[in-house]
């Protein structure tokens, strides 16, 4: 017999709420100041069902992990970077979205490290992963890289630009 959850029915009637599961805006709350642009509720569902179809041949379809990644980037592989925003400390992979740009890479964080492991079929939390193009699942894979790349411009990357371009203007 499997596990059945219960439907909770609190005092203002919202009968939404699942023992045992984390709403979208509660796992919000855990996320890094440094994890934009985020994908947004809609968007991380497909990015986890991308990463679950992606998981049916783990060796040739992705590369999850801290290291892996790293090494993958290094060698030039290209393909979607998922990121997990609920990362502890976040010194560990700060470096990750300025490698990504510096490639060209599409990258976008999600908010639970969890939710990235389970996806793939792992007890274990991800911290990251990159998923590579492949016919199996193009459709969403390129609905997902297109979403993603229209996505705007972080705040403080737009301000970073203004004031490197306010100390090249004035004069000497």
């Amino acid at each position: 017999m499997g596990k059945k959850s219960k439907v909770l029915e609190p005092e203002n009637g919202d009968a939404s709420i699942v023992e045992g599961e984390v709403s979208y805006t509660d796992k919000l709350k855990f996320v890094n100041k440094i994890a934009k642009p985020m994908a947004s509720k809609k968007l991380t569902k497909k990015l986890l069902k991308l990463a679950k179809k992606a998981s049916k041949d783990k060796k040739a379809n992705m590369v999850f992990g801290l290291k892996a990644v790293q090494r993958g980037l290094r060698k030039d592989e290209r393909g979607i970077v998922i990121l997990a925003g609920d990362v502890n400390p976040i010194d560990i992979m700060c470096h990750i979205p300025g490698v990504c740009e510096q490639k060209g890479l599409p990258y976008v964080y999600v908010p639970s490290r969890q939710d990235l492991g389970q996806s793939i079929g792992t007890l274990r939390s991800i911290l990251l992963m990159l998923i590579k193009p492949k016919p199996d699942y193009k459709e969403l894979y390129d609905e997902c890289q297109e979403t993603i790349t229209t996505m705007p411009e972080p705040i403080w990357i737009e301000d970073g630009l203004k004031i490197k371009q306010e100390i090249k203007e004035e004069p000497e």
